[in-house]
């Protein structure tokens, strides 16, 4: 879901002034002789992708259920013919992505360091106070989450961050990790820490509104991240780059608004209303207009920030928003001289599912990706703010991935 703002990013109280970090240009790449952007992160303490394990709940709502309330084109410009919704709250998903990465690649918890719980469906603080009783606000908050998911696993020496930032929340962890926890943490070869993200937008989305009804889908994954020197954890993506940030917008896109008589899903195909349901509402016009342009812009400027150019990039993977966005991405990157091999069109069966998008994208096109990928992501702001969020991670392949691409995906 796109959208962000103050509080929701427990660990540091905002987005204003978000972590961003650069690592060295990558040994053997060409570079622009220009400063950094930002100072460079100190190579001895590097970190990495190893694997991606995702978990889709099983009920699956097609299109048909919306019928004509559904805008007619509504496929054709976003890519979207049916969603995933979860039963589970977002803490049990994530428990269940981590259940099947540890099933894809046998790693033991007892490695574990940390957990990064993300989640762009936790009503931000400045909602939930307004429109939630106490118990249930602390409910919301993702660092509860993450300390919680610790404890059901079992880690025993571990430290947590909980983060919201909507869209960009996968990017704006990456870049905590990599800004705070890498460098202090040391990782050992055979120690490693998780990013963990669960997306359940369906229980704060308004079903009667034709123009987000259908957008958002419920997923979660989870991302094994460790040192490159690892043997036990090979890593396949080293991360060279990662930031999220802030920037003011024309005008707010994003809010929340307390509705009855909502029409909500009910397995087996059926439909109920609520009395009263706290839903988001967008801005779709203009986030149509903020997101190509804030994912083009965060792909550029990570380029500067590492001695890079657009000819560099090899592929990109944006947020999966849409397919139409993606198209209008795919002309700005273009406009900036980036032309790698754009991943688009995953949106069929889970529609956007927000934060879990990049990490779902890698795992689907994992296999085909080399050389230096590019990650941008773009999300309105906090909830009545005329704020943009935009991120980017930039990934290169290791020597691993490029012999074995299809290892540990």
């Amino acid at each position: 879901m796109h959208g962000g703002g103050s509080g929701v990013d427990e660990s540091s109280g905002g987005p204003s002034g978000g972590p961003v970090f650069a690592l060295a240009p990558a040994a053997g790449r060409r570079h622009d002789p220009r400063p950094m952007a930002t100072p460079p992160l100190p190579s001895a303490a590097p970190v990495g992708i190893s694997a991606i394990a995702l978990h889709q709940p099983p009920w699956e709502l097609a299109n048909d259920w919306f019928g004509d309330a559904m805008p007619r084109k509504f496929t054709h410009h976003t890519g979207i013919e049916s969603r995933a919704i979860s039963l589970d709250d977002e803490l049990t998903m994530g428990l269940h992505a981590v259940r099947q990465l540890q099933r894809e690649t046998g790693c033991s918890l007892a490695d574990c360091r940390g957990i990064v719980f993300v989640s762009p469906s936790c009503i931000p603080p400045s909602v939930a106070r307004r429109h939630l009783p106490p118990e249930a606000c602390a409910a919301e908050r993702p660092r509860h989450a993450a300390r919680r998911l610790a404890d059901l696993l079992g880690l025993r020496r571990y430290r947590t961050i909980g983060v919201n930032w909507f869209c960009c929340g996968y990017t704006r962890a990456l870049s905590l990790v990599a800004r705070r926890w890498a460098p202090r943490l040391g990782l050992a070869a055979d120690e490693f820490l998780l990013v963990v993200v669960a997306t359940r937008i369906s229980r704060i989305t308004d079903y009667g509104c034709g123009q987000t009804a259908g957008l958002f889908g419920d997923l979660a994954s989870a991302t094994l991240l460790a040192s490159p020197a690892s043997r036990r954890y090979p890593v396949h993506f080293r991360i060279i780059h990662a930031a999220a940030d802030v920037r003011p917008a024309e005008r707010p896109a994003f809010d929340f608004q307390l509705r009855s008589g909502v029409p909500v899903p009910l397995p087996g195909g059926g439909r109920a209303a609520t009395d009263a349901r706290l839903v988001y509402t967008l801005d779709g016009m203009a986030i149509a207009e903020l997101a190509p342009r804030a994912m083009a812009a965060a792909v550029a400027e990570a380029l500067a920030a590492t001695g890079l150019s657009g000819g560099d990039v090899d592929f990109v993977v944006p947020h999966q928003a849409g397919t139409g966005i993606i198209r209008f991405t795919a002309m700005k990157l273009e406009d900036h001289g980036i032309r790698g091999e754009l991943v688009n069109g995953l949106v069929r069966r889970t529609g956007n599912v927000s934060a879990c998008s990049i990490p779902h994208a890698l795992k689907t096109a994992w296999p085909r990706l080399s050389g230096l990928v590019a990650c941008p992501s773009a999300a309105v702001g906090s909830p009545g703010r005329a704020e943009v969020l935009q991120g980017c991670l930039l990934l290169e392949a290791t020597p691993l991935h490029e012999r074995q691409p299809g290892a540990a995906a």
